[in-house]
């Protein structure tokens, strides 16, 4: 059974990091200074996180912050082990439902080249050419939540 939480206990927040870290950190290359910052600190200024469970076990994360008055979805990650189940699309239907909630009308992610088609599946458009961001090619995404 899929879950999803908003994660706001430390244990849960700690079960996201995690995540992060083997996807992005050890599976990806990305230094580890550069996947964790001031945004996931437990503060006003920091980002909301959600974190998806298959049968109590934490195989996803993604974190939301409000940048410009446009909701910006970061930190998008699956254990490898978990991919290919939808995981993914269950990931951005909570962050844009979040948004949603804020009131945000318009998403913006820096999503990885390789899963632009992924993307642009639920809605979002190319509006960039690729970039590097921590040695990975990358491009800006939009859509207009509704």
């Amino acid at each position: 059974m899929i879950k999803t939480i908003k994660a706001t206990t430390e244990v849960e927040r700690q079960a996201a990091f995690a995540i992060r870290k083997e996807v992005f950190v050890e599976e990806q290359g990305v230094p580890l200074a550069d996947e964790f910052d001031q945004y996931d600190q437990a503060n006003d200024n920091g980002a909301d996180h959600i974190l998806v469970y298959i049968d109590e076990a934490p195989v996803g994360t993604g974190r939301l912050r409000v940048v410009e008055g446009m909701a910006k979805l970061e930190r998008i990650c699956i254990l490898k082990s978990q991919r290919k189940h939808g995981i993914g699309r269950v990931i951005i239907s909570a962050l844009e439902q979040l948004s949603m909630d804020k009131g945000l009308s318009k998403a913006k992610l820096h999503g990885q080249k390789q899963a632009e088609g992924f993307y642009q599946k639920l809605g979002y458009y190319t509006a960039s050419d690729v970039f590097m961001e921590d040695g990975i090619e990358h491009v800006l995404m939009m859509k207009e939540l509704s």
